[in-house]
């Protein structure tokens, strides 16, 4: 009769949901030790800046320290393979660039890992571009830019950061999606690409905005469109190049948070609390914009259909633009 009426009780807790409390207990304790954040850039970039601002807000709400690994090579896939191949338990975490998730399968046939190795936590921020031509270019516009290049087709030229990097993906993507013949540049990172646009070297180019912003309200470099969905607040009166009639254009470099697969979802939860908590504290708003960047917390399931259709948006171009690995 005891073990009956046992049986009847554990039924009953069951039906109302108690039957997990122990594993919700054991996972209500976490973090129960230090969490390792792999950060696949070297020390000082954007992505290594934003989550070393983010650790002090990220610590005091969770009540446990972030330890930051520098961990850089291969466009992103020597910490992202690190990450997925970690404990799947929310101690082993990665700052993951768009490269490594978006671009890099498309253009590398021997990955050292997939998608579905991690798990997607919280986006944490966006780098957006903006297209600017030479002070002695006659546009400041995309209509006057696309009129120009039609009218010398294959004779102007769009600098970029480096093949196969963001800037060069939009670099491509305009190109595309405006019909227009334009050489593609490729300078080794923004600073050589800034000098020889500012000198007139090249007539266009796609630059970060640390670097170009300063030129642009001098009048040195004309602003032609911004590559984010929205204008951006250090250069509000540049208008987004979707307004200006490329129609859905979005071309963005971007980092976020990720877990190897199979961490519980109530970890993955309390870990996008605390950093999308993080991201929109005014502090830390305002050191990631110093930075040229936009914070974008997002929920683990926004952040996924993010990577997904980032992946194909840069897949579709990779194939149609014929865009190799360096």
């Amino acid at each position: 009769m005891f073990h009956v009426a046992r049986r009847h009780i554990l039924a009953v807790l069951t039906a109302a949901g108690f039957a997990a409390l122990p594993l919700q207990a054991s996972r209500a304790a976490y973090p129960e030790q230090l969490i390792k954040v792999i950060v696949t850039f070297p020390p000082g970039g954007s992505a290594d800046t934003v989550i070393r601002a983010l650790e002090p807000l990220v610590t005091a709400e969770l009540k446990q320290s972030l330890v930051i690994e520098n961990r850089a090579g291969a466009g992103g896939n020597i910490g992202m393979a690190a990450v997925a191949q970690a404990k799947p338990d929310g101690y082993t975490l990665g700052v993951a660039p768009a490269g490594a998730l978006t671009v890099n399968p498309h253009l590398n046939s021997s990955m050292p890992f997939e998608l579905k190795d991690l798990a997607p936590i919280t986006l944490l921020a966006e780098i957006p571009f903006v297209l600017v031509a030479s002070a002695n270019i006659p546009a400041h516009s995309t209509a006057e830019t696309v009129a120009l290049a039609k009218a010398k087709p294959g004779a102007l030229s769009i600098g970029h950061g480096g093949n196969s990097t963001a800037m060069h993906l939009t670099a491509a993507l305009f190109t595309q999606k405006t019909g227009i013949a334009m050489e593609l540049v490729p300078y080794r990172g923004t600073a050589p690409a800034t000098v020889d646009v500012l000198a007139g070297h090249v007539p266009f180019a796609v630059l970060d905005i640390p670097a170009s912003r300063q030129l642009i309200l001098d009048g040195k470099l004309n602003a032609i469109g911004v590559s984010s969905a929205r204008r951006l607040p250090s250069l509000p009166d540049v208008p987004t190049l979707a307004e200006s009639g490329i129609a859905g254009f979005e071309s963005v470099g971007w980092f976020g948070l990720v877990a190897p697969a199979g961490t519980p979802p109530d970890i993955v939860g309390r870990l996008n609390d605390a950093f999308t908590k993080a991201l929109k504290d005014p502090s830390v708003v305002e050191k990631i914009r110093t930075l040229g960047a936009e914070p974008a917390p997002m929920s683990p399931e926004q952040f996924g259909r993010f990577i997904q259709s980032e992946s194909a948006k840069w897949s579709k171009l990779i194939s149609e633009a014929g865009i190799k690995a360096n």
